[in-house]
């Protein structure tokens, strides 16, 4: 079903002509009364429930039964899949059509724009900085020195620390808090999150007490960086900790003190990253993964969900298991593991067969 406008507040309506642009795609096939600069749609929906004035997208062949049953007036999809559109459906062609679809999406639904003002319950510090057309959300604080950037919308109930620095368009969603942190433009923290707590460090003492090592580094967040509900990034006990731009946490994911990670990675939800851990650019840590202190996994590598990684991992290699394993090597072991237990089974049965052979004997010996 399309978008509840209760929560999805909708734009539009767009021509064929403004949709195809949005989607990086051509119309590749379309009946000849579909003028792209006349042919209006209203939104988006998935192929089972989308209708005449929606669009929709297929980026997986399991799902061509629905695209060959669809209703919706035009689909993005590869280009080799045009001729499986039903007619009156007009195709979208373009090589990425998740990407495409993700950028009509966002067309019809964009983020709402910052409602500039600072609500009377929010608590902002004399001496901080806020840029224009701010939004500054109720019993939000903003802490001294703090600089918010234009265009940034500060939720209910979110902490921006002292001396926090925040670039242009950053939304910092209810609940959030943010401390010892520079971050760059467009970051976001979803609601929950907390960056810049003090990482877990801590010396301990003959008689087992443990004394908290001071954490004096930062949080550096790079363009464009998003964090999820409820994960957390420690602050760098010495050095800072960095994430690069365009890296994404999803919900419920744990980084610790200095870690680093390149440009465009990807850490799934429940996963976590043990301090001085650098990670190169594009990496990918799937969900429930832990990597322990102090590894280099290089660029464009993957790590599978529940992998246990307790060494490095190189450029564009792909692990599994705990500990973690390249891919093939992985499941080669998995095969030879049951191979050998249904031997081990088998062989059970001999050795015990021989066993009451042999007392056989003895006792009518």
């Amino acid at each position: 079903m399309p978008a509840d406008p209760r929560f999805h507040p909708r734009s539009g309506p767009f021509s064929l002509a403004a949709v195809a642009r949005a989607a990086g795609g051509v119309v590749a096939a379309a009946p000849a009364a579909a003028d792209p600069e006349r042919r209006l749609f209203s939104g988006v929906a998935p192929l089972q429930s989308a209708g005449p004035d929606e669009v929709s997208f297929l980026d997986n062949r399991r799902y061509l039964e629905a695209l060959r049953a669809t209703r919706a007036g035009a689909v993005i999809l590869q280009p080799d899949l045009v001729g499986q559109v039903p007619p009156g459906t007009i195709a979208i062609a373009t090589d990425a059509p998740y990407l495409g679809y993700a950028r009509v999406a966002a067309l019809f639904h964009p983020a709402p724009p910052p409602t500039p003002g600072i609500h009377p319950t929010a608590v902002v510090a004399p001496d901080a900085d806020i840029g224009e057309g701010c939004e500054i959300g109720p019993y939000a604080v903003i802490g001294a020195g703090a600089r918010i950037g234009p265009g940034c919308v500060i939720g209910p109930h979110a902490v921006v620390g002292p001396g926090v620095v925040l670039g242009a368009g950053c939304r910092i969603h209810a609940h959030a808090s943010i401390t010892h942190c520079l971050a760059g433009d467009r970051v976001v923290l979803h609601p929950g999150a907390r960056v810049g707590n003090e990482g877990f460090g801590f010396a301990t003492t003959a008689e087992g007490a443990h004394v908290t090592v001071p954490q004096l580094g930062r949080v550096i967040l790079g363009d464009g960086v998003e964090i999820g509900a409820n994960s957390t990034v420690d602050r760098g006990s010495g050095h800072d900790t960095v994430l690069g731009p365009g890296t994404r946490l999803d919900n419920l994911v744990q980084i610790g003190h200095n870690v680093r990670t390149g440009r465009g990675c990807v850490i799934v939800a429940q996963a976590g990253v043990s301090g001085s851990t650098t990670l190169g650019d594009f990496v990918i840590v799937a969900a429930q993964a832990g990597l322990t202190g102090h590894l280099t996994i290089g660029p464009r590598a993957r790590i599978g969900a529940q992998a246990g990684v307790i060494n490095d991992v190189p450029a564009g290699t792909d692990v599994l298991g705990s500990p973690a394993w390249p891919v093939r090597e992985f499941w080669r072991a998995v095969a030879r593991l049951r191979q050998l237990a249904a031997r081990g089974g088998d062989g059970k049965g001999r050795v015990a067969r021989k066993a009451a052979a042999g007392r056989a004997g003895e006792d009518t010996g």
